[in-house]
């Protein structure tokens, strides 16, 4: 949906199939090599990077837009998807700042002076959680790029999507105190040490590398297979895997896992 008549057609007609001054924007984090990354879509007539986001269509839930948009930035559907906050300061865009009519020209477009993109924007905002080996980042309607970055290397943002960026890190790191979505991160099978690396990297803090395994076996929710990952001389770990059943009623119920 590149193409210039594509998104002329976005610009001039837009508001006929989405909600104006209404978006919604998604941190999706991915973790690998023992690193937290999120995705961010680059724009270069705005000098600089956002969450990947877009507009809710007149016909979409909240909901149903955000597994939309996330879909379109990562070519998956159904991840794990949670709201955390709605942004929502009258000064969150400096209009004043942004020159709507060279952005239109630098993307080739003629500039429409009363576009409804122009205007104070609320935005919703959703996290979500993927495996990130099976991403494929693809740039959006208006951006340029959508890349990985680690979380602790990522350039100053646009707008207000630092603070976005903050509290939706806040939100999941509460979140996985009482919730084990964590899973959406791992392989089908892992190694205790693995899960415990991953909680280790997204709630950036040490934990009892003997005890806190235990506890998700304790509590059900991942159970040891009767099979081994041959890592090394005479190093051969028991690999596991979450038991559905239970993970899907913890999702549900919530319970204390650190």
């Amino acid at each position: 949906m590149n193409s210039i008549s594509e998104l002329q057609d976005f610009i001039i007609n837009g508001h006929k199939h989405y909600m104006p001054h209404i978006s919604i924007d998604a941190a999706i984090f991915g973790y690998h090599d023992h690193q937290l990354k999120i995705l961010l879509s680059g724009y270069k007539a705005l000098g600089g990077y956002c969450l990947p986001g877009g507009y809710i269509k007149r016909t979409e839930t909240l909901d149903e837009a955000a597994n939309r948009i996330v879909a379109e930035s990562t070519s998956l559907t159904d991840l794990y998807l949670k709201q955390y906050k709605t942004f929502g300061d009258p000064d969150r865009i400096k209009w004043s700042e942004l020159d709507f009519e060279k952005f239109s020209k630098e993307i080739g477009l003629p500039y429409i002076k009363d576009s409804w993109l122009i205007d104070q924007t609320i935005s919703v905002g959703y996290y979500a959680l993927t495996d990130f080996s099976l991403v494929t980042p693809k740039a959006g309607l208006l951006s340029d790029s959508c890349d990985w970055f680690n979380i602790d290397e990522i350039p100053p943002l646009l707008y207000d999507h630092d603070q976005m960026v903050k509290d939706a890190l806040h939100t999941l790191r509460t979140q996985l105190y009482y919730y084990p979505i964590a899973e959406k991160l791992l392989p089908a099978k892992f190694t205790l040490t693995e899960i415990h690396a991953v909680y280790e990297t997204l709630l950036g803090k040490k934990l009892d590398i003997r005890n806190f395994p235990k506890k998700l076996v304790f509590l059900g929710l991942i159970k040891k297979l009767n099979e081994k990952r041959n890592i090394g001389p005479h190093r051969a770990p028991f690999l596991y895997k979450f038991d559905l059943k239970k993970y899907t009623k913890a999702l549900e119920t919530g319970t204390t896992l650190t």
